[in-house]
């Protein structure tokens, strides 16, 4: 019996051995149809821009004309055959697996970024492939094909080849606008840059630079302070938020900052004192939440009261919001495992139109209750009742009502909930 069994267990690697291989040489064959695709459609843009003097408003207007088979605009890997990864991306016209990038609701801030990245940035974006060791493969605006991460601004070397040859292109285009107002990402990416390959000194030169052109207001100081945090340079941040804030008495992204400067440099004590001084939320922890009463998506009434008793999710999201959209994987897995132990979740969406968020809620099997105002989410009722500033924002409640966290995202979710269940 014991030989029949390991003779078993060596068929059953054998064969899960193939499938993987088989697996791979068919992801690989998707990977080299896509190139394809993104070659093809690009020779198809350049037709247009030829005929139009412009970029078509989106991927379906090169059809037919300029792109006899509709079928390339499906990738191969792309399981529902034409539904893009974010809803604003959705081609109005017919399917389409690419994300076109120039599209109207993107055209002025992609022309703003040529202004700055060349034309080196992705034009047509595919996020079909997964479990490769890339995130997007990618047609760039000068035609060329490449690889990259989701957020290309973070791996740069992935559009120029190398983090010198981004750093020759960036400090061309911080001669040409110096004063950081039009374009301060310039200062960031570059102090990233240098501190990737580990020169110091030319970062800190750059958070220097900066200083030396800012505005001493608000959007100044944020910008400041991601150059500090990207070179490591937290005593002399601290420096500039302690004026930042004689500047700007009780400005709330100012005493974050600080709380985040402080426990950076080991002072918990002080962190916590700004960060109950930046968000009175913090208060509510431990404390009841206050109750709401509204009517959910199907009509029917719904408040906190009517769920004592449970560890409750209060999730503030919008169909419209990429992050919120990322998240909802994490939240739906949590949801699955905790449900049957007393685990509910309220969404609030903060979304306008109610079909797109009915489209949404179907698609990805949504099982929990929803709030819909239709207002925009600084008008949103609850929105306001709770404070919230923007989305996602999720607050973590116990079985008596009381606040756990109002930041229960990502990884933490599932320990925050497994342990309140316990509870």
């Amino acid at each position: 019996m014991k030989v029949i069994a390991t003779i078993g267990s060596v068929l059953n690697s054998l064969i899960g051995f193939a499938n993987s291989e088989v697996a791979t040489e068919q992801n690989e064959k998707n990977i080299e149809i896509c190139t394809q695709n993104l070659i093809t459609i690009g020779k198809a843009i350049q037709g247009y821009k030829k005929e139009h003097d412009d970029f078509p408003d989106w991927l379906s207007d090169l059809h037919p004309k300029h792109l006899a088979d509709a079928n390339t605009l499906i990738c191969p890997a792309d399981e529902e055959k034409g539904k893009t990864i974010f809803t604003v991306n959705t081609d109005p016209k017919m399917p389409v697996s690419y994300g076109y990038q120039f599209h109207p609701e993107y055209r002025e801030e992609k022309s703003t970024q040529r202004e700055v990245y060349g034309d080196v940035i992705p034009l047509v974006r595919c996020r079909h492939h997964a479990n490769e060791d890339f995130d997007c493969l990618n047609l760039s605006f000068s035609s060329k094909i490449y690889k990259s991460s989701n957020v290309w601004e973070f791996t740069l070397e992935d559009l120029y080849g190398s983090h010198e040859a981004a750093i020759t292109a960036f400090e061309g285009a911080l001669e040409r606008y110096p004063d950081g107002k039009r374009f301060p990402n310039l200062y960031k990416q570059l102090v990233r840059l240098y501190t990737k390959i580990g020169n110091k000194q030319a970062a800190e030169a750059i958070v220097k630079r900066f200083q030396s052109v800012m505005e001493p207001d608000l959007p100044g100081y944020r910008i400041l302070f991601d150059l500090f945090d990207e070179a490591g340079q937290y005593e002399d941040m601290l420096e500039a938020f302690k004026e930042a804030e004689r500047q700007h008495p009780d400005a709330e992204p100012i005493l974050w900052r600080l709380a985040y400067i402080y426990r950076k440099l080991g002072n918990t004590e002080l962190a916590d004192e700004y960060d109950r001084k930046a968000d009175p939320t913090y208060e509510l922890i431990g404390k009841p939440v206050p109750d709401f009463s509204a009517t959910d998506l199907d009509g029917n009434p719904i408040s906190l009261q009517g769920y004592r008793g449970k560890v409750v999710l209060l999730n503030f999201w919008g169909v419209w919001c990429g992050f919120c959209t990322l998240e909802l994987p994490n939240i739906k897995k949590v949801y699955d495992t905790y449900k049957d132990e007393g685990f509910d979740i309220i969404g609030v969406s903060l979304d306008t139109k109610e079909s797109e968020l009915h489209d949404y809620i179907k698609e990805n099997d949504l099982q929990w209750r929803q709030v819909f105002s239709g207002k925009a989410w600084r008008d949103d009722p609850l929105a306001q009742q709770y404070n919230i500033t923007g989305v996602p924002n999720q607050w973590l409640i116990d079985r008596k009502g009381k606040l756990i966290t109002h930041k229960a995202r990502g990884d933490a979710l599932e320990q925050l909930v497994a342990e309140a269940v316990k509870n």
